[in-house]
């Protein structure tokens, strides 16, 4: 797969030039994207395509394949949770959760995690590499053929971290809004980061106009370092200003994500402190009771507790939720699976 190229990714006129180069018909690049946009996993369901181009295509290009490897669907609301093995035979996971409103998926961005969150699953497996943007696009189409369903809303929130794969996710943004393709806008996109700041501008440069989820997880720099690596190459205070001037770039309202963990996090302190941090600010906090990760120690808030967070906020002017927990039965966030499969012996 290294030595050929990645034709997923590339746009209509970056294959028109590829083929034209080579000798083939303008046209030709048109017809091949239209089967790239129907999901196709080989050249040879490129049925009105000539064999000799067909041919061509197969020494020179590869199409990004997400196959799954293990499914597993929550008895308490179908929430369904994919470890798929791409073409080099890393594994990645994603999760497609329905709501009134549609089903929408969240999607991994690369292969592991640099981050080194203290309670996500995923960077305690290290790190492997970048998606490609048909990466992306690929576990989206493996999720519709497999579920007969259309995903109306991506978040980027899996494995990895979005802005640390920025150019990719960029182009898998562009490809994924073709109108023959998976035709999911920007506003039915979120991306979830730990809070790069040079990204959070650079993105904001872009003025997409997709959610910006950014995790937070404290209301302060001491307890943030604690959990959150991140935190020591970019205070809250510089944090907060890129997220603000995203708004006024952008027009966007900013998600903050918020884990409650039992005694580290969650007390009315805590929430009086945020809320003086965040006065005045266009977003809104999503409070998530966290996630029970092995070796992590850390528990889920109570619901009292998360209610009292919740009610000192909204007292402020701050709009905030608690998420509703969704693929409880088959530990839905991501890095579980994919850890659980390498100890049983998968890779």
């Amino acid at each position: 797969m290294t030595e050929k190229l990645d034709i997923k990714s590339m746009t209509l006129p970056e294959l028109e030039q590829e083929l034209e180069k080579n000798g083939w018909q303008r046209f030709r690049a048109k017809q091949t994207r239209e089967w790239l946009l129907k999901g196709v996993t080989s050249f040879d369901q490129m049925k009105n395509i000539p064999g000799g181009l067909r041919q061509f295509l197969d020494t020179r290009y590869y199409i990004s394949v997400a196959t799954i490897e293990k499914k597993l669907i929550s008895r308490y609301d179908k929430t369904v949770k994919y470890l798929f093995s791409l073409n080099d035979g890393e594994f990645i996971e994603a999760v497609v959760m329905s709501y009134h409103h549609g089903v929408s998926m969240c999607i991994s961005t690369q292969v592991g995690c640099k981050m080194g969150c203290t309670f996500c699953a995923t960077g305690k497996s290290g790190f492997s590499r970048d998606l490609t943007a048909s990466e992306m696009l690929a576990q989206i189409e493996a999720a519709q053929r497999d579920l007969n369903v259309r995903i109306s809303n991506v978040v980027l929130m899996g494995m990895g971290e979005p802005l640390d794969n920025l150019g990719n996710v960029l182009r898998f943004i562009e490809l994924c809004g073709e109108e023959k393709g998976l035709h999911i806008g920007a506003r039915h996109i979120t991306l979830s980061t730990c809070g790069i700041v040079p990204k959070i501008y650079e993105l904001a440069s872009r003025k997409l106009q997709i959610n910006l989820a950014v995790s937070l997880h404290a209301p302060n720099d001491e307890i943030r370092v604690k959990t959150m690596p991140v935190a020591k190459a970019y205070p809250m205070e510089e944090l907060l200003k890129a997220c603000r001037d995203y708004f006024d770039a952008t027009g966007r309202r900013v998600t903050f994500e918020y884990s409650m963990i039992s005694g580290v996090n969650d007390s009315d302190e805590n929430a009086r402190e945020l809320a003086s941090r965040l006065e005045g600010m266009n977003c809104h906090v999503n409070l998530i009771p966290v996630n029970t990760v092995e070796g992590t120690g850390y528990r889920k808030s109570n619901i009292q507790r998360q209610q009292s967070f919740v009610n000192i906020l909204t007292a402020k002017g701050i709009a905030a939720t608690v998420r509703r927990t969704l693929g409880s039965d088959i530990n839905a966030s991501c890095g579980q699976l994919k850890r659980k499969h390498i100890k049983e012996g998968g890779k």
